[in-house]
């Protein structure tokens, strides 16, 4: 069986229902959704459109900061002894760890291809 082609006008989701074999239905779009996280961030991608890189780094780092700040009270209330579970204290540490390297690989990579920017001859 041969793979199905995509064409640019089904945007890379579905195949062209032009290009599909007699007696194959094609996939509804409505029954496909996107992952939240991506869902969201292409909404605020499509929200901010006309926001600059460096305001996205800003929002970027804000994130993380905020996580930071989450997890930081989560663990400040298990050790008081209020009633937080110690499941969500871990999963707030772990997702604040989780975003706060992603954070520092954005930035070694920016900082990657400043400097091969700055080797090239003009």
């Amino acid at each position: 069986m041969t793979p199905l082609p995509i064409t640019p006008a089904t945007s890379g989701i579905l195949p062209n229902v032009d290009m599909l074999p007699p007696g194959v239905a094609p996939l509804p779009s409505t029954g496909i959704e996107m992952p939240s996280e991506l869902g969201r961030a292409q909404e605020a991608a499509s929200a901010q459109s006309g926001n600059s890189f460096a305001s996205m780094l800003g929002q970027m780092v804000s994130d993380v900061n905020a996580k930071q700040n989450i997890s930081g009270a989560a663990v400040n209330a298990l050790q008081s002894g209020q009633n937080v579970p110690l499941h969500q204290a871990v999963i707030a540490m772990e997702e604040a760890n989780v975003s706060f390297h992603l954070m520092v690989e954005v930035r070694n990579r920016l900082l990657e291809a400043y400097q091969e920017i700055m080797r090239m001859q003009v």
